[in-house]
């Protein structure tokens, strides 16, 4: 893997499409973790077919770059025959794990294809050292804690399992309301199951207390004069704690977010990237450079952060009460495809913008360039002064020129 050495941690970055994958590994990522159409924690991710799973790890290896497929559902009985094709197909394509929380499907997948990797997933509620004994006498290679863990109890349980077995944990991204994400609200709530990937994000809404003898009668739970979302966790992030992290013995730093953009993912894995390669060549050098870290990673879309579980219990100042909305600061562009002789750089647009605008070249290796758009065509070839419609194949002349994989965002004006 790229940067490794013993004792640094894999940087494990989510990816929802080939899009986002390829964008993952350009920007740092060791390791990306992915989902297919079925069995997997986020049925509303766009999800890769078998196809563009090949054609994902396929990329990936040519950079040095390890894929993981999740397969974490809670099965029933009738997704058992479903998860013996899948585990089939997989074992063809050879992705380097499989992140698996249910026993049956752990065992289905060591009868089909017992080359691969299993990691257990965080579903599976990994909060001692006999947990991780137990999956590593059964094969698994690596087992992702709780999120309900603190940095003590991890690091007990790096002292108490076998040297050769890993622990991935989570550093950065959203937190779920249930323990180890095993919620009942949306099923409760809309008939789709968290715990088969449909979860419906019920935690993020905005609730009130009824009296029973008095219905229809809604009475707040004030935190402010707008009541509260009693539920709405900040966001994980873990950017300033890396030597913490390193010292209790965690493996792979897990970044949260398989429905998130291109953006987001390289904004995330850029920053960490450059924070664990920072701290592994000084830690003076890490401490120089922790404004930059905290002022890019406050570019992602975020809900205000917190440390989680990390160094002890939570408390009321790890929820966000007067609303349920992101902080924002940048919009996405587009990521450049390819830029021809001219200098046009050929794109998918995701989100408008104009002729004479100025907009942000993002880079892998940390750079911004602030940059004006001088001219745009459709792919006919046609110019054109804005593309107010997302999806459109377009190419772009900026006043620097970009190299492919290069993001293209701007200011957020409602934010900014």
């Amino acid at each position: 893997m790229r940067n490794k050495r013993p004792g640094k941690p894999e940087l494990l970055v989510p990816a929802s499409s080939l899009e986002v994958l390829r964008t993952a590994v350009i920007f740092g990522a060791d390791a990306v973790y992915i989902g297919g159409e079925a069995f997997g924690l986020r049925a509303k991710a766009k999800n890769f077919t078998i196809q563009e799973m090949a054609e994902g790890i396929r990329f990936a290896r040519e950079h040095d770059v390890k894929v993981y497929v999740t397969a974490n559902i809670l099965a029933h009985n009738d997704d058992l025959a479903g998860a013996e094709t899948y585990f089939t197909e997989l074992k063809e394509i050879k992705p380097d794990a499989l992140i698996i929380s249910d026993p049956g499907m752990f065992m289905l997948a060591r009868e089909i294809c017992p080359e691969i990797e299993i990691h257990i997933s965080t579903q599976a509620n990994n909060t001692n050292y006999q947990t991780y004994r137990f999956w590593w006498q059964q094969g698994a290679k690596r087992v992702v804690s709780a999120r309900e863990l603190s940095l003590t109890e991890i690091r007990q349980i790096r002292d108490n399992i076998p040297k050769e077995m890993e622990i991935e944990s989570f550093i950065h991204g959203a937190m779920c309301i249930s323990y180890s994400g095993r919620c009942l609200l949306s099923n409760y709530f809309t008939g789709r199951d968290a715990n088969q990937g449909a979860c419906t994000h019920p935690c993020r809404w905005k609730y009130a207390v009824v009296e029973e003898t008095r219905p229809g009668e809604y009475l707040p739970v004030y935190e402010n004069e707008r009541g509260t979302y009693i539920f709405n966790s900040k966001d994980l992030c873990m950017i300033a704690h890396i030597p913490a992290l390193v010292a209790a013995g965690i493996d792979s730093f897990k970044i949260e977010g398989r429905m998130k953009t291109a953006l987001y993912v390289a904004c995330v894995a850029r920053t960490y990237r450059k924070a664990i390669d920072d701290y592994f060549e000084s830690a003076e050098k890490y401490r120089e450079n922790m404004e930059w870290y905290r002022a890019e990673i406050a570019k992602c879309t975020y809900r205000q952060f917190t440390t989680g579980f990390y160094f002890g219990r939570p408390d009321e100042n790890t929820q966000i009460y007067d609303n349920n909305t992101y902080v924002n600061e940048y919009v996405y562009l587009g990521s450049v495809e390819s830029v021809d002789e001219h200098g046009y750089a050929r794109f998918e647009q995701k989100n408008k913008f104009c002729v004479g605008d100025t907009i942000e070249i993002m880079k892998p290796d940390g750079s911004n360039v602030r940059t004006k758009v001088l001219a745009m065509c459709d792919a006919e070839g046609n110019a054109v002064e804005n593309c107010p419609h997302s999806r459109q194949i377009l190419q772009v002349k900026l006043a620097d020129r970009p190299e492919p994989y290069d993001l293209m965002r701007v200011e957020n004006a409602k934010q900014a």
